[in-house]
């Protein structure tokens, strides 16, 4: 699926001026339910200003009305009339040293907010290494007891524009297996019903009825 240019700013944007759920929003942002409801809480997201998707195109006011009026749709979101620019990936980024002690904090975060991230991301994304997130995840880590997920845009250790499109890569490849298994599902499927071939009659011997 997917996902606006600034899910985050844009999500700020829907809480504020919307009556849509926290799972609306988050399901058109890319977000967890409970990362929304952080931002709402004024917990997630400080400082970051709402963008505003029906000024940039993004949605239409009947659209928000129409998943207002029914908790249980999903905002779509409009195909963009510009192709955008592919950005140049680097590989694994420096953390400042003042930074990195904040690092076990930030993977918290992504660990809890975005479990569909993979390790690899977080790793390019943190500048961080493979044991170092295995030992969060499981609470080994030295410090396991004082760590706290804390958004690592407002740690300083990437900028916004740099979570949303490993946001948006994650969502996207998401989006790619689920139509490859639904594909998968749905050949299967056919094969499983398709009837099965007839079976040849014998060959009848005319010489009886000859004789």
């Amino acid at each position: 699926m997917a996902l606006p240019l600034m899910p985050k700013a844009t999500a700020v944007w829907l809480i504020d001026n919307t009556k849509l759920t926290f799972d609306q929003i988050a399901y058109f942002c890319g977000l967890h339910p409970l990362e929304v409801k952080g931002i709402a809480d004024g917990e997630v997201a400080v400082g970051i200003v709402g963008q505003d998707p029906i000024a940039n195109n993004q949605l239409t006011p009947e659209e928000i009305a129409r998943c207002e009026a029914n908790p249980a749709a999903n905002l779509k979101l409009l195909e963009p009339t510009v192709p955008l620019a592919r950005q140049k990936t680097k590989g694994a980024r420096y953390t400042p040293l003042s930074k990195r002690q904040d690092r076990p904090d930030a993977i918290a975060w992504l660990l809890k907010y975005h479990p569909e991230v993979g390790d690899a991301q977080v790793q390019k994304l943190l500048g961080t290494t493979k044991a170092t997130i295995d030992s969060v995840r499981s609470r080994t880590h030295w410090n396991a007891p004082n760590i706290k997920p804390r958004d690592p845009v407002s740690l300083g250790i990437c900028s916004q524009s740099e979570l949303d499109r490993v946001l948006l890569l994650t969502a996207k490849r998401r989006d790619n297996k689920e139509k490859r298994e639904a594909r998968e599902r749905a050949r299967a499927d056919r094969e499983a019903n398709a009837p099965a071939a007839a079976e040849p009659l014998p060959e009848v011997d005319g010489s009886e009825d000859a004789a």
